[in-house]
């Protein structure tokens, strides 16, 4: 165990540090969250007749936002034209209901996806490769059947990993913690709540989990949800937000029944609706990538997949850094984490 734990202490090593991790490597990881000109903006391509559809789980959230303004950018610097558009709710019946549009009513060539649900996906997904339009997904996989490709933001065991141990850091490794998931059909919330029980079975034997509660990505629902934890388990020591509207809501809560301090509160959030509660002790850490990476990496390889050219293993991608591949899946690098220290350096 002791090697165990020393290995793994070099990988947290890497994440707490994360933010200078990018700044000393900004050939291998370049965090795209601001407003300012891209670096391509001299190299421009002449437009295209490429056409890629992204359809992201839900609309109207800070991560989903920071993806669009991702997308559409690369869009603008790859001259090709780009679609963006989802659900208002995280529901794959509306997103099935959009694809099928898409194929009908839109000259696409690529549709790119982050799947609700990583089965009831692939008969409408089947139906556009059918119709020879290219699929891949990011954030969020279907069945390997239904796509060329999965773009994953990070490792998905790191990243469980990564977040248990930001709650036991902040709760001296013991006492009751519940996690906050968003729809219970996402295949990538999964894989990350596996690696979450995972390590704290592993490694913080003194930490109970005493309950997964979906949000199904609704802030609202969140924060009810937050609400009810605090009231059903009075001793909670802390809530893990699993995905994006979990943190902010958990911390609200936190702070209007007065438990800053008492329950810590970690997860995934971009920096910007986390600010305030980073900085007046309603949350500790909050782990994220960059979300408008994402969308640009989404865009550029859809983009060259059209063309016949599928990404490769330290591949360098023009305004984003070095992806990696395993398999059929492409990772895009490494999380960050912010604290009330770091927040203010980022703007997404």
């Amino acid at each position: 165990m002791v090697k165990k734990l020393f290995s793994f202490q070099v990988l947290l090593l890497l994440f707490v540090s994360g933010c200078n991790f990018g700044a000393a490597n900004k050939n291998e990881y370049k965090v795209l969250y601001t407003n300012e000109p891209s670096q391509q903006d001299d190299e421009k391509q002449q437009p295209s007749d490429y056409t890629v559809a992204i359809i992201p789980k839900v609309i109207n959230i800070p991560y989903f936002n920071a993806v669009e303004e991702g997308a559409m950018e690369a869009g603008k610097d790859l001259g090709v034209k780009v679609i963006y558009k989802g659900p208002t709710i995280a529901d794959s019946e509306h997103q099935i209901k959009i694809i099928d549009e898409l194929i009908q009513n839109e000259e696409v060539d690529v549709i790119a996806v982050s799947a609700n649900d990583p089965e009831k996906l692939v008969p409408v997904l089947k139906k556009a490769q059918n119709h020879q339009i290219k699929v891949i997904t990011w954030d969020a996989d279907t069945m390997p059947e239904a796509r060329d490709f999965f773009i994953n933001m990070v490792n998905p065991e790191t990243l469980g990993r990564h977040l248990m141990d930001t709650l036991a850091w902040n709760v001296d490794e013991q006492g009751e913690f519940a996690i906050m998931t968003g729809a219970n059909s996402a295949s990538n919330l999964n894989e990350w709540l596996k690696w979450i029980k995972q390590h704290q079975k592993e490694y913080y034997p003194n930490m109970k989990l005493v309950e997964i509660a979906a949000t199904d990505d609704d802030p609202n629902k969140a924060y009810l949800i937050a609400k009810q934890l605090i009231k059903d388990y009075p001793n909670l020591k802390g809530i893990i937000g699993n995905s994006s509207v979990g943190p902010p809501a958990a911390a609200q809560a936190v702070k209007e029944t007065g438990k800053a301090g008492s329950i810590a509160v970690v997860g995934l959030s971009p920096p910007n609706p986390m600010n305030e509660y980073l900085k007046d002790g309603s949350a500790q850490i909050i782990t994220l990538w960059s979300p408008k990476k994402l969308g640009y990496l989404t865009v550029a390889l859809s983009k060259n997949i059209v063309t016949g050219s599928y990404p490769y293993d330290n591949q360098e991608i023009p305004g984003v850094g070095k992806i990696r591949r395993i398999d059929d899946v492409v990772i895009m690098g490494e999380p960050i984490d912010f604290t009330k220290e770091n927040v203010d350096q980022y703007d997404f």
